[in-house]
């Protein structure tokens, strides 16, 4: 068989020199130097053009380096604040609440409850073998506490937590049918558990169920139980003989409890797409329309499908080119919604009403990619309505689609921002826009928080009157804390009497190790916000200076994780923030979900010389009429005539709302009627 072989060694042939430029060497001098690599033969030449490049890269990346580093050794360093206390969960800590003197725990199988005075494990919930992922709990007295948590699966499940046990209520979209089971993507607790809400998403649509407890008839029935959980644990100690005795928890364990089940009060489902009138005539809409005094969502109008297609038709002629560019995508329902209990205002209640001021009277929500905020009343009257569709009782256009939404902890201001970028501070007591301003760089906002002085200080002189729940001072400064989508934040300080003004707090990170994960305000000083990072910081920013004034941070053995969603709260009672810490070698994305267990660090806040770095702000001293602007006089003037509004306000229902709108009604139902009889003639 024959083989090729080569006969010589390979040798690489010598470079020619036939076709390289001859200079004189007299002209050397008139020559660019950075020429004389491009006469080199071509493989030379792109090897040196690649070495280059990767050169160049290095020096930049360097550069950049030593830029972020001389600009954090002029910053002025936090000061380091490490935990107080710490205490070890045998689980994955997914989440984090707190209620009264209790610190509830969601992990990765079932729930459990530590003393929130020792920091020791009191009870544990593991019946159903669930992953809890969220977890909201609040207090209803007399050592009892309601909470709502969501596990992986999507069931929300509503707990009562008396005498240190878990008492298991209701998983509320619970079906026996798992094909028919919706999932719970979002829940909220009213303070005060009075009321919870949840957001449940089906095959092809979503919805918000709201739930009312029966939070009295849970106490009374704990209470009977708990002192028959006494009595038998007496009986049985008199009855034997054995030292040991049984813990009256324990005991209360044992027992079949079952407390009522919450009762659902209403059903809201996103606006459906505006289509073409259903009325025959002007005198068909005007019988369905309502008092007039309020924003509707815009369905009983007189505009036809053809008139809709026509107009959809001319406004694509016209804008053809920007529409092929940024592409027409159908409208989708929304799937997605964010709501708020709202404590009692003017605007959501009629002067007759009476409520308690610290239990709502209503719910706010926003779809998503929705213009209007919907307003309900937490009326038991609506419950026969659970299942149809709901109208708002008042509706808030926006100009644009509503991106977030914030309620100040007093519930007085509302914050809307847009996916244009404006932010409007509504006054739900007064009714009109306390700001309205904007970003004016091409950002996108993420979230919006109150922040102190809009809630503590009008709850201080919210007792004068129940229903106007936070009159504030004449110049208190209602201010809002923005967090974009590129980790940038900005401040909004709205005056009641003055121009709003905004201000960047700190721009966009360039290390992107520092993009923001969460932010959380703390109530407990003025103008501090607590700030997460994804490299895993915790710092406290004062928003007055724009500085970061101190840093959280763990023990060298451990780290937060995970860093991109910590797992934290704050106790706004106790002033303090619990934050979850892993060890090093668990804190790798493939290790986090073997963990095994976790640490949670407690940080109290009163430990720590937070008042020095953030000191609360003077109060305002009180000033003569005489010394005031006239813009202040005009609103100790309307603040005053509107105390006697109720009054005025009854008197003007009587003779507008039922002498115009009844007898335009009237009036409208004696045309058709007479409309009628004169077709019933013509047949004749």
């Amino acid at each position: 068989m024959a083989v090729n072989s080569r006969q010589h060694p390979l040798e690489i042939p010598p470079p020619s020199a036939k076709d390289w430029p001859k200079e004189e060497e007299e002209n050397f001098f008139l020559l660019d130097p950075d020429r004389k690599r491009d006469v080199l033969p071509q493989p030379f030449r792109m090897i040196h053009k690649l070495v280059m490049q990767v050169f160049e890269s290095a020096v930049e990346i360097i550069e950049e380096r030593e830029m972020l580093r001389e600009a954090q050794k002029r910053k002025v360093q936090p000061t380091k604040c490490f935990p107080t206390a710490e205490f070890q969960v045998t689980e994955r800590a997914n989440c984090l609440a707190v209620s009264g003197k209790y610190i509830f725990v969601g992990l990765s199988v079932g729930l459990a409850a530590f003393s929130r005075c020792d920091l020791k494990d009191v009870c544990a919930w593991d019946a159903a073998q669930r992953e809890i992922c969220a977890i909201h709990a609040s207090a209803l007295g007399n050592e009892g506490h309601v909470l709502l948590a969501v596990d992986e699966m999507g069931l929300a499940w509503l707990f009562c937590f008396h005498r240190e046990s878990f008492l298991l209520i209701k998983a509320l979209n619970e079906v026996e049918d798992i094909s028919q089971r919706s999932l719970c993507v979002e829940v909220v607790l009213s303070r005060g558990g009075d009321y919870a809400g949840i957001l449940l998403q089906g095959n092809a649509e979503a919805w918000l169920e709201i739930y009312q407890l029966p939070k009295d008839s849970w106490l009374t029935e704990m209470e009977e139980n708990s002192r028959a959980a006494e009595e038998l644990a007496g009986s049985e100690r008199r009855s034997s003989s054995s030292p040991v005795e049984l813990p009256v928890p324990a005991i209360q364990a044992g027992l079949d409890i079952k407390l009522d089940p919450p009762e659902l009060l209403l059903t809201v489902r996103p606006p459906k797409p505006i289509t073409g009138t259903s009325f025959k005539g002007p005198l068909d809409a005007l019988k369905e329309v309502g008092d007039g005094s309020t924003f509707g969502l815009g369905y009983n109008h007189l505009i036809k499908d053809s008139q809709w297609e026509l107009q959809d038709a001319i406004f694509c002629s016209t804008y053809q080119e920007y529409l092929e560019a940024e592409g027409v995508t159908k409208e989708e329902m929304p799937r997605y919604a964010t709501f708020h209990f709202l404590l009692p205002s003017r605007i959501l209640m009629a002067p007759e009403m009476e409520v308690e001021p610290d239990i709502p009277v209503g719910i706010g929500v926003h779809w998503y990619g929705n213009h209007n905020f919907c307003l309900y009343l937490l009326n038991p009257s609506l419950k026969d309505k659970a299942g149809s569709d709901l109208k708002p009782d008042l509706v808030w256009p926006c100009a644009a689609p509503i991106a977030c939404s914030a309620v100040s902890s007093c519930s007085r201001y509302l914050a809307l921002a847009g996916e244009d970028a404006t932010i409007t501070i509504w006054d739900k007591h007064l009714g009109y826009p306390l700001s309205v301003t904007a970003i004016l760089e091409e950002r996108f906002i993420r979230s919006i928080h109150f922040l102190y002085g809009s809630s503590v200080a009008s709850d201080e002189t919210c007792g004068a009157d129940p229903v106007c729940c936070g009159s504030d001072p004449v110049c208190a400064i209602v201010q809002l804390l923005v967090l974009c989508t590129d980790s940038s934040f900005y401040l909004v300080r709205a005056p009641k009497a003055g121009k709003s003004s905004i201000t960047l707090l700190a721009d966009r990170p360039e290390n992107p190790n520092l993009t923001v994960s969460a932010v959380m305000p703390v109530l407990a000083f003025p103008s501090a916000v607590l700030i997460f990072c994804w490299d895993g910081t915790v710092s406290l920013m004062n928003t007055d200076t724009s500085q970061t004034v101190y840093c959280f941070c763990t023990p060298p053995s451990h780290a937060v994780a995970p860093a991109w969603q910590p797992v934290f709260t704050v106790d706004s009672t106790n002033s303090c923030l619990l934050l979850r810490g892993d060890e090093h070698q668990h804190v790798d994305e493939f290790f986090l979900s073997k963990a095994t267990h976790s640490t949670i660090f407690v940080y109290d806040f009163n430990s720590y010389p937070l008042k020095e770095a953030i000191p609360k702000k003077p109060d305002l001293r009180f000033k003569p009429m005489q010394e005031l602007q006239w813009t202040e006089r005009c609103n100790i003037y309307l603040r005053d005539r509107f105390r006697f509004l109720p009054e005025r306000q009854e008197v003007l229902l009587e003779m507008e709302k039922q002498k115009y709108w009844d007898c335009l009604q009237a009036r409208a139902a004696a045309m058709d009627k007479e409309r009628e009889k004169v077709k019933g003639e013509k047949k004749q």
